[in-house]
């Protein structure tokens, strides 16, 4: 499954609702058209189109008029850290022990295909989760394709791709273990990539805008956000060492349709600061990318967020 041609395209630059988790849904929609972003990744979450309350299709149906209204693309997201259990980050993953664990997962993501099938998003995205304590590999991998076999049958059924994200710290956590399980699937049409930029960064052995190009087949999805080799830790745009203009010239050049989504999701306390600082950010670096203009300065910053520092998080799972 693909979201890439042979000719260069146009990015469209989207935010992430897990980086503004502190406003209302419909106040983060309309900053983000404001502010002129193309789309949304929008993480289902208990603040943001909860999947577990009741009247789901209602709501999604209500959600999907208020983006065509605003002129806003999506991508659905279902990396919420507490949306199925209030005490465990991420859990129960698809990889759990208990299989009535795994089958919540799953449940968690068929409900996300539908919503994205309603909302015409371009994929949903999810990732495999941290192998539990006494699993061995083989049978973690065992249970990661057999989880999924359910989800990719909505997946096609619904039309929409399914992204997995190469996560640091899960069993699947880099673009080599998205090929182990495209292979051991047998290369679904409907399974896809989520690309998250940072992570390419922090862990691949090529650099960023290689790993665009050697991942261009499978490209349903991107999020973007800056990082350090070997840290991972989302930073602002600019904070780390990523060199953007080359990634995204990479993104057009392989034709990729979908989102690019800035994904800043320990940095919500200022959430609008930092949305509006980062699409001029990826304005200028596109702009660079494809020569239209000699390195431009970037426009001055919004005012500053309020005191305190964005938390950070060295390392461990999607934050």
């Amino acid at each position: 499954m693909s979201a890439a041609s042979p000719a260069a395209t146009p990015l469209r630059f989207g935010y992430g609702t897990n980086g503004l988790a502190d406003l209302r849904l419909d106040d983060a929609l309309a900053l983000l058209a404001d502010l002129g972003y193309d789309g949304v990744g929008l993480t289902l979450d208990h603040m943001h189109l909860d999947p577990m309350a009741p009247d789901l299709p209602a709501r999604t149906a209500r959600l999907a008029h208020r983006l065509s209204a605003l002129g806003l693309e999506v991508t659905v997201e279902t990396g919420a850290r507490y949306v199925l259990d209030p005490r465990r980050k991420h859990g129960p993953s698809l990889l759990d022990p208990d299989p009535d664990d795994r089958d919540r997962r799953v449940d968690l993501l068929v409900r996300a295909v539908r919503v994205a099938a309603d909302l015409g998003a371009h994929a949903v995205h999810c990732f495999s989760g941290i192998t539990p304590a006494g699993t061995d590999e083989d049978t973690a991998w065992k249970r990661f394709a057999e989880a999924l076999a359910p989800v990719l049958e909505a997946a096609a059924t619904a039309g929409v791709p399914l992204a997995v994200e190469p996560e640091p710290g899960h069993l699947l956590a880099t673009l080599a273990d998205f090929h182990r399980l495209r292979r051991a699937l047998g290369d679904p049409e409907q399974l896809g990539l989520t690309l998250d930029l940072g992570h390419c960064q922090c862990l691949e052995p090529l650099p960023p805008a290689d790993c665009v190009r050697a991942a261009a087949p499978w490209l349903c999805h991107v999020q973007i956000e800056d990082m350090r080799r070997g840290v991972h830790e989302h930073l602002p745009l600019g904070d780390g060492e990523i060199d953007f203009p080359p990634v995204l010239a990479a993104l057009s050049a392989v034709g990729y349709q979908g989102l690019t989504v800035v994904e800043l999701p320990r940095h919500s306390h200022a959430g609008p600061h930092f949305a509006a600082l980062s699409l001029p950010f990826l304005h200028h670096a596109a702009s660079v990318s494809n020569g239209t203009t000699p390195n431009p300065p970037l426009p001055p910053p919004p005012d500053a967020p309020p005191p305190g520092e964005p938390s950070a998080t060295p390392e461990g799972s999607t934050p």
